[in-house]
């Protein structure tokens, strides 16, 4: 392990803070950005489109806020992994200027249902993306799937999947958060929570010294369910997704979880739009971090 990882596995591990999503890829962009007040005909073509997003998450990157005392990590797209600030790759000014530890996400979207579940889609390539990855200094990766309800068959699908990834992350030296969403509007939301965390445990057990892992999960239903997740020899850190809450409602339910913190991503942009000036700007993404790392302490 080198100094730097050594030292950011220290601050994901131990730090106080939370983790920012920043990572909507080509499907989540038009509305990420509709929400950051740009609408689809200010845009012409893909290129114009990530374009913006970049500039968005710029502005959110250098945001006088956004900074180690409050943020611990960030998660990238590939794009913006691939993208500068300033001149500087974006995972190298997030470590050097910040103090920020770099994931990216990997995963190439969802499949669809099945068991009332959607695994993640495949992933040509993940080897060659791994090693670009820690040629760009990116700590750890993160993939997600989604659970719709409490099907065993389904559930256990999810898991596997998410292991089985997560053991090419290890063996590429990188930190996988494994993210295995509940739908918070599931009608079995508690039940498929509760047969998750058997899921994870089994799963858990079965990884060897060196494949450390996190957990990114949906707010739990009944409080304090993951702690023995958290517990795990074998887990760094539980991660919090804000799943479609909006980021007040997110951080009242977060705040009684005694070992989770935040990686939200809609609730930490919440409000800002590229219309505000800069001090308005800065003055609504500042509250929402606060907000957020409050409710991750």
């Amino acid at each position: 392990m080198g100094q730097d990882t050594a030292a950011q596995a220290e601050r994901i591990k131990a730090g106080k803070g939370f983790i920012a999503a920043l990572d909507q890829s080509g499907g989540s962009t038009p509305k990420a950005l509709r929400l950051y007040g740009v609408e689809e005909d200010q845009y012409d073509g893909e290129e114009a489109m990530f374009a913006e997003i970049h500039t968005m998450r710029s502005r959110i990157i250098l945001a006088p806020d956004f900074t180690s005392e409050k943020v611990l990590g960030a998660i990238l797209f590939e794009r913006t992994m691939r993208g500068e600030i300033e001149g500087k790759p974006v995972a190298q000014l997030l470590w050097e200027d910040r103090g920020i530890v770099p994931f990216l996400k990997i995963d190439k979207g969802l499949a669809d249902k099945a068991d009332g579940a959607q695994v993640m889609k495949p992933m040509p390539g993940l080897e060659a993306l791994l090693a670009e990855a820690k040629e760009f200094g990116i700590f750890g990766t993160k993939e997600r799937s989604v659970i719709h309800e409490a099907n065993a068959a389904g559930i256990e699908a999810v898991v596997a999947q998410q292991f089985e990834v997560a053991r090419t992350v290890c063996d590429a030296g990188l930190v996988p958060i494994i993210e295995p969403e509940v739908d918070i509007h599931s009608p079995t939301k508690a039940e498929a929570e509760a047969r998750l965390k058997d899921a994870l445990l089994a799963h858990l057990d079965q990884l060897g010294d060196g494949q450390d892992v996190m957990l990114k999960l949906t707010i739990p239903s009944e409080d304090n369910l993951y702690d023995a997740c958290a517990d795990h020899p074998r887990v760094l850190r539980v991660v919090a997704l804000s799943g479609g809450y909006s980021t007040d409602e997110a951080c009242e339910r977060l705040a009684k979880q005694g070992k989770m913190i935040a990686s939200f991503s809609r609730a930490l942009t919440e409000g800002l739009s590229k219309q505000q000036s800069e001090a308005e700007f800065n003055a609504a993404l500042g509250g929402n971090i606060d907000k957020i790392y409050q409710a991750s302490l």
